[in-house]
C-alpha cells in the first residue's frame, strides 16, 4: 500500500499529550478519520490555538511523525463533555513522533504548500479536523520543523529555546 500523508488540526495542549503518549487523536476521538491511515504514513499536527476554546492563537505546525502500525485502538479517558465519568472513549493511532521537531508557523509557507497556495480561504478546509496532504507538503513541513545545526528556535511550547543537534 502506498504511503499517504495527513494533517490533523488540534490545539497545542492536546498535541503535547499525544506526543508524550505516542499517539494521534483527531475529531474529538472519532474512529472513522483514523481508519484510512496505514503504517509509515506521515502525520503532522497543525495547531490554530494553544488551547480550546479561547487559547492564544498559534497557527503553527506543532508535531510531525509517522504512523507506527496498522491498529486503530480505543481508550477510556474519563468524563465526556456531555456524559458521566468514564464515558469518553476516544479512538487513536500510535505515532512515532519526531521529538527534535520544533513548532513552525504556517504563514511563511502559505505560498509554497499545495493545500494553501493561491487559496485565501485555505483555513476553511481545516475545519474537517483531518485532511490528506501531498508528499510535497509533508516533506516541506517536516524540513521546516527540523532546525539547521546551531539554529535556535522556540520549543514546541514556546516557553524555552531548543538548539538542533
Amino acid at each position: 500500500m502506498a504511503i499517504r500523508y495527513w494533517l490533523g488540526v488540534v490545539q497545542l495542549d492536546h498535541v503535547l499529550r499525544g506526543v508524550a503518549g505516542g499517539f494521534a487523536q483527531v475529531n474529538h476521538g472519532a474512529r472513522a478519520p483514523l481508519i484510512g491511515m496505514g503504517p509509515a504514513d506521515g502525520f503532522v499536527y497543525y495547531s490554530p490555538r494553544a488551547s480550546s476554546p479561547d487559547g492564544e492563537p498559534l497557527k503553527q505546525f506543532t508535531a510531525v511523525g509517522r504512523v507506527a502500525d496498522d491498529e486503530v485502538f480505543q481508550v477510556t479517558q474519563g468524563p465526556s463533555m456531555t456524559g458521566p465519568a468514564g464515558d469518553f472513549k476516544p479512538w487513536r493511532r500510535r505515532v512515532e513522533w519526531d521529538h527534535d521537531a520544533v513548532a513552525t508557523p504556517i504563514r511563511p509557507l502559505l505560498g509554497s504548500l499545495d493545500f494553501t497556495r493561491d487559496r485565501p480561504d485555505w483555513g476553511y478546509q481545516l475545519r474537517r479536523g483531518l485532511i490528506e496532504l501531498t508528499r510535497h507538503d509533508f516533506e516541506l513541513i517536516r524540513r521546516q520543523m527540523r532546525p539547521s545545526p546551531g539554529e535556535v528556535r522556540p520549543s514546541r511550547t514556546g516557553s524555552r529555546t531548543t538548539m538542533a543537534r
